[in-house]
């Protein structure tokens, strides 16, 4: 990744690598991911991501009940302070089912603890739509007025189901908008909200590009977003790997250069729990994807979209 891939973070006025570091893996849940990942070899990624390529990572107050946002601190610690700019985005989180203004002061305290830093230059609101839209004002109003007293320094807009983030975009305020499992490439459901979120100059950043896991894994992976997928979408996984296969690519690589790529996103969060996962972003940014091979994938994507909030509503 040379300087071509850093770009501007929307309208903040910050910079940064067109892959971001996905801080959840590393707080050690394998409840969640299927394996655990030690304290140590928690540091050690986030060494190793220091010294790549890579110019920000992605955490929240929630990960492991903060084990991330520790072990990135740790890491910080180590590493003599952030490397010259280095970018660590974190995420407020509810506690306990409280969502209030106080949990949210609360939560940018323990996160600046955490990590060990005054500046936080970019901070989300998280799984908003977890909770009732009508409760969560104080919550919204709270982070914006942390901003306006220089508490921390961007606001951004966090979650998976659209049509609720949709409404969250609408109380205004918001400068950076990510998405999770809305738009790779077997599922383009992020589509309406991305184009809102560029025309109102919101930033957007797109995470979990491999679905969970079975755009990487094609063979050996059945869920799409942590649930059970479709006969349509299992079909067009498997049509769209026999497709890279013919051109001698993987089915990770394009579905990471198929986010990356796309000029309308800023930043895309990729979850790395191992340093040898680094190396192979780096490549993956530098292969060359024929132009027929990205017709016949733009080809296979499924008319049927929505996949998650279908099987939720």
């Amino acid at each position: 990744m040379t300087n071509n891939w850093l770009r501007p973070l929307g309208s903040t006025g910050l910079t940064v690598s067109a892959v971001c570091a996905g801080g959840s893996g590393i707080a050690g849940m394998p409840a969640v991911f299927g394996y655990d990942v030690t304290a140590q070899e928690a540091v050690d990624l986030v060494l190793r991501v220091f010294d790549s390529p890579l110019s920000w990572i992605d955490t929240s107050n929630g990960y492991g009940d903060g084990t991330s946002e520790t072990r990135i601190g740790q890491a910080i610690r180590e590493y003599g302070g952030l490397p010259d700019g280095f970018l660590v985005a974190t995420k407020v989180d509810a506690r306990d089912g409280d969502y209030s203004g106080t949990r949210v002061r609360a939560s940018v305290a323990e996160s600046k603890e955490r990590l060990g830093l005054d500046d936080l230059p970019l901070v989300y609101l998280h799984d908003p739509e977890a909770h009732d839209f009508d409760t969560m004002r104080d919550a919204v109003d709270t982070l914006m007025q942390l901003r306006a007293d220089g508490e921390i320094g961007h606001v951004g807009l966090a979650g998976g189901d659209t049509r609720e983030l949709s409404r969250y975009l609408g109380l205004g305020g918001f400068e950076v908008l990510l998405v999770h499992n809305r738009w790779s490439l077997v599922d383009h459901s992020a589509d309406r909200i991305f184009r809102r979120a560029r025309a109102d100059g919101i930033a957007v950043v797109n995470a979990a590009v491999y679905g969970g896991g079975i755009l990487a894994n094609p063979a050996g992976a059945t869920k799409y977003a942590y649930r059970e997928a479709p006969s349509a979408l299992l079909e067009a996984v498997t049509a769209m790997d026999d497709a890279c296969r013919e051109y001698g690519v993987d089915l990770a690589t394009a579905a990471l250069r198929h986010s990356v790529d796309d000029p309308g996103i800023a930043g895309t969060v990729v979850g790395i729990t191992k340093p040898a996962r680094v190396d192979a972003l780096t490549k993956a940014l530098a292969v060359d994807l024929p132009d027929e091979l990205l017709n016949r994938l733009g080809n296979l994507l499924p008319d049927e979209q929505h996949w998650v909030e279908k099987e939720t509503t």
